[in-house]
């Protein structure tokens, strides 16, 4: 999957597709309806497809002190896209400059004129341009000046309630993992590259595979069973502290799987990691040896998580 960058022209070969417009972090079950039909339509009319996305995310821009709130990587998204589908991942970077782009602007000029876009989709509640002076309407209106189709896509329901990024964030703040991957229809995963800590874990028959939380959301502090994807393609049922480390200074916000049957080097190589549940909250211990017996207990706990 072609991974293209929205300020320039788009290759001959993406032109006159069916663009999936939005900031789909997360890539939640209302993300993937809408990506949905642009990969339908685009399918039917023979066209590519195309989805689009802003990075940083715009709040980020105008919000710089918000603490991390992100669900996805660039990478992660680029993957759930090509698994829905779609041809090319068509990457916006959001800066002053964009920001200060027009509602006509973008349409005629990135969507029409670099994209060569023939048809949007995107979400009911889509708003863009300086000032977010745009929204489904008056792109459906630009899109008539342009030339090109504009699809709407309704919110997706569940439990009565539209499906949304924040839920989502609110429901892993909480420790609700499984309501989180109810609405994301997979679990949230945390992914980057294995760094050297301490070696506190190795000492006491717990290694861990250390990884920088980055500009992830940070859910629930506290201990998880959790699943690696590991490279070469393994998979690896796992325990996780995701935290600070209240036994150890200096903190450090990391997430630190130890993963099961597990007997390898995975420094400085790039894992994701699947948080499937809750098991406690963290927690700081007299000594090693309590420490070590509760890790015993997580890891049990968590066995039985997964196994189910």
């Amino acid at each position: 999957m072609e991974r293209l960058d929205g300020s320039s022209t788009v290759p001959a070969a993406f032109r006159g597709g069916i663009v999936a417009l939005g900031n789909f972090d997360g890539f939640h079950r209302g993300h993937q309806a809408v990506v949905g039909r642009a990969v339908t339509r685009a399918h039917a009319e023979g066209q590519p497809a195309l989805v689009a996305t802003f990075d940083p995310h715009p709040v980020r821009f105008f919000k710089p002190d918000l603490p991390p709130f992100r669900l996805t990587t660039l990478d992660q998204r680029q993957r759930l896209f090509a698994e829905a589908g779609a041809d090319a991942m068509l990457v916006y970077r959001f800066d002053a400059e964009l920001a200060a782009v027009t509602a006509p602007d973008f349409v005629a000029d990135y969507l029409v004129s670099r994209a060569g876009a023939a048809g949007v989709t995107t979400g009911e509640d889509f708003t863009f341009g300086k000032g977010r002076g745009g929204n489904v309407e008056v792109l459906k209106l630009l899109g008539q000046a342009n030339r090109i189709s504009v699809d709407a896509v309704a919110a997706v329901d569940e439990d009565g309630e539209p499906v949304s990024s924040s839920r989502i964030r609110e429901a892993l703040q909480a420790g609700d993992c499984r309501g989180a991957a109810r609405l994301l229809t997979r679990p949230f995963a945390i992914e980057g590259m294995v760094v050297h800590g301490d070696k506190r874990g190795r000492t006491i028959g717990y290694p861990t595979a250390n990884i920088a939380l980055d500009r992830y959301l940070r859910p629930r502090f506290g201990v998880y069973a959790v699943r690696g994807l590991l490279p070469g393609g393994r998979v690896a049922n796992g325990v996780a502290n995701l935290g600070t480390r209240p036994m150890f200074h200096p903190p450090r916000e990391l997430l630190e799987p130890y993963f099961f049957d597990f007997d390898g080097d995975l420094y400085d190589q790039v894992i994701e990691v699947e948080v499937i549940d809750f098991i406690r909250d963290e927690a700081a211990f007299d000594d090693l040896e309590t420490l070590k017996a509760q890790i015993a207990r997580d890891r049990e706990a968590a066995k039985a998580i997964l196994a189910r």
